[in-house]
């Protein structure tokens, strides 16, 4: 999608982030689980290592072809009036205040999905269910 112009290369960096997450995860689940000598887990680890690499390139392209891009958009002011060029500067801070307080609500919201799939995640998985039937 962002080769065709429709995605963000944030998007594919968080997919990928997140591939690697995932991945990790199930290795770690199976370790508990699977015995150590088993040879699916072996091949599981091994896949799990090519994919963590395949994950860390596609996050160095990406970052890569986003910074070529970005390099291509040089701002030019030399045609601008000093009245403009003031203008253009209180737009951009106006600017930088609004994504600086999208951004903080943005980090409240993703702390609280944590939290949320925290809870959720513990309650698939039985958590806590031992300390109830104690009592």
């Amino acid at each position: 999608m962002v080769v065709q112009g429709k995605g963000k290369f944030e998007e594919l960096m968080v997919c990928s982030h997140e591939i690697a997450a995932s991945t990790a995860q199930l290795v770690a689940a199976s370790k508990v689980k699977a015995d150590k000598d088993s040879a699916n887990l072996h091949r599981l680890q091994q896949a799990s290592r090519g994919v963590t690499q395949a994950t860390a390139t596609v996050v160095a392209s990406t970052k890569s072809g986003k910074s070529q891009i970005e390099d291509t958009e040089t701002m030019d002011f030399s045609s601008m009036t000093l009245t403009q060029i003031k203008r253009q500067e209180m737009d951009a801070q106006v600017t930088v205040l609004e994504l600086e307080t999208r951004l903080q609500k943005e980090r409240e919201r993703l702390g609280e999905l944590r939290k949320k799939h925290y809870e959720l995640a513990g309650v698939a998985e039985g958590w806590g269910e031992e300390e109830e039937g104690t009592g």
